[in-house]
């Protein structure tokens, strides 16, 4: 299956889907989630999203995601069998007692760590009703992200994410914020509309 984000995105199929297991036992089920893939159901039925295709794969009625990614973000997705599970590992992330790693292309020439302790909320000003903007004067949720270089070149560097609230496009964001987009994001990039 291509790894490309396309308008339509490829159908999971269920012989691959095994594949993307990192663990599963009583308690939780791990997978490691493409980018092109949605985790959330769509219209386009139950095989267009992680958790309609870990449904049909397991044959279970509830999983419970304990935490999603977005569409283009690659990335361990944590579903636990049970709603006590699920409520435990949901506990953990909201009292900050879980530490979340990614890796990230900017574009631009990034150097030096910066903490962007910058709160995020809805951009009213978007014709996109999902995107989000940092709110420089008041408003909006607490985000915090710690953006440390890897390596850089050809315009463009890798960066280790470090964030320590988890809001919604937290690191696109900041990122857009600091003028070093995410390569190849659609909606924080040079034009929302593409």
């Amino acid at each position: 299956m291509k790894e490309s984000i396309a308008v339509d995105a490829p159908l999971v199929d269920l012989d691959e889907l095994p594949q993307w297991i990192l663990r599963d036992d009583e308690d939780l089920l791990v997978v490691n989630k493409p980018g092109w893939l949605v985790c959330h159901p769509s219209k386009n039925g139950p095989l267009s999203s992680l958790v309609g295709a870990v449904r049909m794969y397991t044959g279970a009625d509830k999983l419970h995601l304990v935490a999603r990614l977005d569409r283009e973000t690659s990335g361990l997705v944590v579903f636990a069998k049970r709603p006590a599970v699920a409520r435990k590992y949901q506990m953990a992330i909201q009292e900050r007692r879980v530490k979340k790693q990614y890796l990230a292309i900017l574009e631009g020439a990034y150097s030096g760590s910066v903490r962007v302790d910058q709160a995020i909320g809805r951009d009213r000003q978007s014709i996109v009703h999902v995107k989000n903007r940092v709110m420089e004067h008041g408003g909006g949720q607490e985000a915090v992200t710690l953006f440390s270089p890897l390596a850089s070149g050809g315009g463009r560097s890798l960066v280790e994410v470090l964030p320590e609230t988890g809001r919604k496009h937290q690191i696109r964001v900041h990122a857009q914020w600091m003028g070093y987009p995410v390569t190849g994001d659609k909606l924080y990039g040079p034009d929302e509309m593409l």
